[in-house]
């Protein structure tokens, strides 16, 4: 195991040193119960010791938000002015882009490498990018044929006005830049926001919310609480004075979001589950597949909503993808992720590592060949190496439900419309790929895939400019673009007479 590490920044040092709780109307919240979270996935030793928000802390949080809506603090501003702020916020994020990427790597176990390239250069990419749409939002106007009275004249068109109070519920795995995916086009809308990190990992979250402040943002526009899903997201997501949620995580809680956001007619958006297929054609370019392969199923230790986990590799191909993917996984190093030189990070927690070893346990009894099986050290931190495993089945358990780590299962094809029902023969449909140099074949696929986002010959790339999301059990609604500026607004439709 690798253990050559980066030094820890004194900023670092000092910020894990102040931050002690939710953080509401531009201060830390110290008052609640303290428990020793989070932890260093690479060691298990503890980073921080925060306070938990109940629902009296979620309560203040919402109506700091709401009382900063309504006295129009932050909408009230013009448009420009609010798109200069964000873009100051972005300028801030990206000159504190070490300080942040290393927080997130200690909080949330991943490489140093993603975190600066992803977590943090695409998240920078995304706040300037969303940041311009604030001056862009717009209405229509319309021919309207009124007919009384018969001697009035109408003029009718719609404008786009902010949503109200906005709830984030942002998931462990990329908990800054998927928290950024919500916040900025929240308050690009003119929107307020609370924003709930996982319990696991809120140490980025809380950072954002200081630089934000630090940017102009308002206090008590931007929110953090940092409690359970249980109490703090619950009671979020069923709050009356929260006019929006938005929902990054499971598909059971994601179903629990809406049910409780619709008992009071909020909108919801839900960014769920994945169990993503990769469809190598015949005639793929083997050296490229296996490489993208590598990327799709293997980022993050695997812990991507997008990631790839099910690839279906036509029989011609199959024992060679199979044999390359094993000698590519064989030679990978593991290590924490603040050592850059380490290619395999830890998963999130101890609990999540055991979840991810019982379903390796189920594959095996289910028959599945196993080419490289899961090493788990003891006593270094929650790593679990890389899995490849072969002649699986659609009926096993691997090929149905989502593992959220570095198992890549292996599913050999005859007939590429055999292999479109396989891939589509999931309660999921978040993302695919299809691997082809046959553009007939490709046009034809594409779709029929039943994915919210299809990708040829690439897999897990994202852009500010495609929306994103998942169709079927994966989720409502889209992330990125227009469509997700516009989820965060009412359409209201105005006519008049004269």
């Amino acid at each position: 195991m690798n253990t050559q590490a980066i030094s820890v920044l004194e900023e670092v040092k000092d910020f894990l040193s102040r931050a002690t709780g939710s953080f509401i109307d531009g201060h830390y919240l110290t008052e609640g119960e303290r428990q020793t979270r989070p932890v260093d996935p690479s060691n298990g030793e503890p980073l921080a010791s925060l306070a938990l928000a109940s629902q009296v802390e979620v309560d203040h949080a919402v109506a700091i938000a709401k009382a900063r809506f309504d006295n129009r603090s932050w909408r009230g501003k013009k448009a420009a002015e609010r798109e200069r702020i964000l873009l100051r916020f972005a300028d801030l994020v990206e000159q504190h882009a070490e300080e942040l990427a290393q927080i997130e790597t200690l909080n949330q176990g991943k490489s140093i490498n993603v975190t600066r390239m992803v977590d943090v250069g695409f998240s920078v990419d995304f706040m300037r990018y969303t940041a311009g749409w604030t001056t862009k939002l717009e209405g229509r106007t319309g021919e309207v044929s009124i007919g009384m009275p018969a001697d009035a004249q109408f003029n009718a068109y719609t404008m786009r006005q902010p949503v109200g109070v906005v709830a984030g519920i942002v998931p462990w795995n990329f908990p800054l830049m998927i928290a950024l995916w919500k916040i900025i086009p929240a308050l690009a809308a003119g929107c307020t926001v609370v924003i709930k990190p996982a319990t696991e990992t809120p140490l980025s979250v809380l950072r954002l919310a200081e630089l934000a402040l630090e940017a102009g943002i308002p206090s008590g526009v931007f929110n953090v609480v940092v409690g359970s899903g249980s109490t703090a997201g619950q009671r979020l997501a069923e709050h009356p004075d929260v006019r929006k949620v938005t929902f990054t995580g499971s598909t059971e809680i994601g179903k629990r979001i809406g049910h409780a956001a619709v008992d009071h007619m909020a909108h919801f958006s839900l960014e769920l589950g994945g169990k993503n297929p990769m469809l190598v054609l015949e005639d793929a370019n083997l050296d490229k597949a296996v490489e993208g392969a590598l990327m799709a199923g293997l980022l993050n230790q695997g812990q991507v909503c997008a990631a790839a986990s099910r690839f279906y590799v036509h029989r011609r191909q199959y024992e060679a993808f199979c044999e390359r993917l094993h000698q590519a996984v064989s030679g990978m190093s593991l290590g924490p992720g603040l050592d850059p030189t380490a290619q395999l990070n830890p998963v999130v927690s101890k609990r999540h590592q055991q979840s991810i070893l019982n379903y390796l346990e189920i594959a095996e009894r289910e028959g599945a060949r196993v080419l490289r099986g899961a090493e788990a050290p003891d006593d270094t931190g929650f790593y679990v190496s890389p899995v490849v495993l072969a002649d699986v089945t659609q009926q096993m358990t691997l090929a149905r439900e989502e593992v959220f780590g570095p198992v890549l299962s292996v599913i050999p094809f005859d007939d590429v419309d055999e292999a479109l029902a396989m891939v589509n023969d999931s309660d999921l449909g978040l993302a695919a790929s299809l691997w082809t140099n046959d553009l007939s074949q490709a046009m034809r696929l594409i779709p029929e895939i039943e994915a919210g986002t299809v990708w040829v010959n690439t897999h897990v790339t994202l852009d500010p400019n495609l929306p994103f999301g998942g169709v079927k059990q994966s989720g409502i609604g889209r992330e990125f673009g227009r469509e997700a500026i516009e989820s965060f607004t009412e359409l209201k439709s105005v006519c008049i007479a004269y």
